[in-house]
């Protein structure tokens, strides 16, 4: 468990201009304060993350959010009342308080509230929002433990938080509120349905033409060292060297093989650590059986996508 004391010097180094690896129930983030410019450069070469990829800001409140964006529509308020505390992040325009490092020169931000004591808590007690993307090297697979902080970026953080494993297991949705209608700009465990429960129809990225860029869209992304291949039904293992099958439906007989679980909130929150401790196996290469294409396993299926060999 993470103390008060402990709470209280990671507040202090984010005040400092230092960085944190913080835990939310995505993944672990590498926090710094989202209003010091310097600051937000010290995430950007620990994670070796290009300057063109924006950063997400956690808060604490509804009013902390209002108070970085030039405009906060009813939508905004309808889903942050829906899902906030959440794995939901909200692209919004931005005012000038935050700094254009943060968002790649973008006129909008992310924000988010995250559902994880800890993290609200070192929010509320550094008084400042937060930029965290998650806490690994660019495009490597994100942490959702601390030691998996501690195992990919060392001594580079000040400071990592330890508040056990991660619940929700992947990144949050990301939706863009910048435009006439709400864009999808990442799939996560917020659903699409779920969204247009509140919104009605929203488009998908590769609808919207030029959508606002957000975290999480190159085309590798959260790769384990070991290449990763995804495979439809009936498609072949790799055929040279030794690796290990995920499936959640399919076992084969060829390979060394570990089942998932068959809900996709369950796989989500097992995945990344699956994957971390396959890479630490020695495997030739790690094989995957391709989730369902539903809305439920999007968030799911765009990361293994993205992780995957092409």
């Amino acid at each position: 468990m993470v103390s008060r004391e402990q709470i209280a010097q990671a507040a202090a180094l984010i005040r400092s201009g230092r960085v944190v690896a913080f835990p939310t129930e995505t993944v672990y983030g590498l926090g710094a304060n989202a209003l010091d410019p310097a600051a937000i450069n010290r995430i950007y070469a620990i994670k070796e993350r290009p300057k063109t990829s924006p950063l997400i800001v956690h808060v604490s409140s509804v009013n902390m959010a209002k108070s970085l964006v030039s405009h906060w529509p009813e939508s905004a308020d309808l889903l942050a009342r829906a899902f906030w505390p959440g794995p939901l992040t909200l692209v919004l325009p931005k005012n000038d308080r935050i700094p254009v490092e943060l968002t790649a020169g973008l006129t909008t931000v992310g924000l988010r509230m995250p559902a994880h004591p800890v993290a609200l808590a070192l929010i509320e007690e550094s008084g400042l929002p937060i930029a965290a993307p998650s806490a690994n090297r660019f495009t490597q697979l994100s942490p959702t433990t601390a030691q998996h902080v501690a195992d990919g970026l060392g001594d580079a953080v000040d400071l990592i938080l330890d508040a056990g494993p991660a619940e929700v297991g992947i990144e949050s949705t990301v939706l863009s509120l910048t435009g006439s209608q709400p864009v999808l700009l990442r799939p996560g465990m917020v659903s699409r349905e779920a969204i247009e429960a509140y919104l009605g129809p929203i488009l998908l990225l590769d609808q919207a033409g030029v959508a606002h860029a957000s975290p999480g869209l190159h085309v590798k992304h959260y790769s384990p060292r070991t290449p990763l291949y995804l495979l439809s039904q009936g498609q072949a293992l790799p055929k040279s060297g030794t690796g290990i099958y995920l499936y959640w439906s399919n076992p084969h007989d060829a390979a060394k093989s570990q089942a998932m679980p068959a809900e996709p909130e369950k796989y989500a929150a097992i995945l990344y650590d699956t994957l971390h401790q396959a890479d630490l196996c020695g495997y030739d290469w790690i094989a995957v059986e391709a989730p369902p294409s539903t809305s439920a396993w999007a968030g799911i299926l765009d990361r293994l996508e993205r992780a995957s060999i092409r």
